[in-house]
């Protein structure tokens, strides 16, 4: 990735300091919840994570993972790889942000799921909540990896036609695509806000051993991403409405960034 600023500019620094200070405290308060387990006889576990009411320990601990997501999600978003294009407005930094935590999201996947096989294989004790909360996550990394793709311009869109067409054609074609978006979310949010805003404010759990608040949360995500998804879309057409169209060929199908990092990894061996 590319190491100069990209929209934070002398925040940057300040902002890097933060959030190496947030993810501190939340290791430090994670590690002090497994200690307090493991030798002095708490009960907080994952329900009590899910649930912590009064329980100082627990709220301090889902206070500084959250911030330690966000401020690595904002630091993470001021550097784009060589295959993205910069962002431009306000909601191509928004969607960047949340494209980071969706990749963030992938790596608590990833170790959720590997403890929970050393726990059910080498130790024979399975989690209740190990699947559940990697199935959660994993609904939220695909409401945001939409989100990014938007924004990337990387979802499936079919140019055989397109790029035959003159400019005012294309921009038409732009306009009726980008309508279309907006109004599969007007109809969305339409028929679903009262049935998810009735979802969260009861707190609708799933009904399992474990019993997270699945309806309650990922209900309202739908219709928000699905809205980010829309003003994307609106600001994306903004900012390309000058932009000269892109030829399409097979070759874009070809990404000679990796190749070349192939080419230099083999060199090198």
């Amino acid at each position: 990735m590319q190491k100069q600023s990209v929209w934070l500019g002398p925040l940057r620094g300040p902002v890097h300091k933060i959030m190496l200070f947030s993810i501190a405290m939340a290791v430090v308060s994670c590690g002090w919840l497994i200690f307090a387990s493991a030798f002095l006889g708490s009960d907080i576990g994952m329900n009590q994570m899910l649930r912590p009411e009064d329980n100082l320990s627990a709220r301090l601990a889902l206070w500084a993972l959250s911030a330690a997501l966000l401020s690595a999600s904002v630091y993470l978003s001021d550097t784009v790889g060589q295959i993205e294009p910069e962002p431009r407005g306000f909601f191509d930094i928004l969607s960047l942000i949340c494209g980071r935590l969706a990749m963030i999201g992938i790596v608590f996947v990833v170790l959720i799921m590997f403890y929970e096989v050393i726990l059910r294989y080498v130790f024979e004790k399975p989690t209740l909540w190990a699947n559940e909360f990697s199935l959660w996550l994993a609904g939220f990394i695909f409401l945001l990896a939409g989100l990014y793709a938007m924004q990337q311009r990387s979802h499936i869109r079919i140019y055989v036609i397109y790029d035959l067409m003159p400019r005012w054609a294309k921009k038409t074609a732009d306009v009726i695509s980008v309508a279309l978006i907006c109004a599969f979310a007007f109809a969305l949010i339409w028929g679903g806000f009262n049935e998810a805003w009735d979802k969260m404010l009861r707190w609708e759990t799933f009904g399992t051993a474990w019993d997270p608040p699945l309806p309650a949360t990922m209900k309202p995500a739908i219709l928000a991403t699905i809205f980010l998804v829309a003003l994307q879309a609106v600001s994306n057409l903004i900012l390309d409405w000058n932009t000269e169209p892109e030829s399409h060929s097979p070759m874009d199908d070809i990404d000679q960034t990796e190749i070349e990092n192939i080419r230099r990894t083999l060199e090198g061996k």
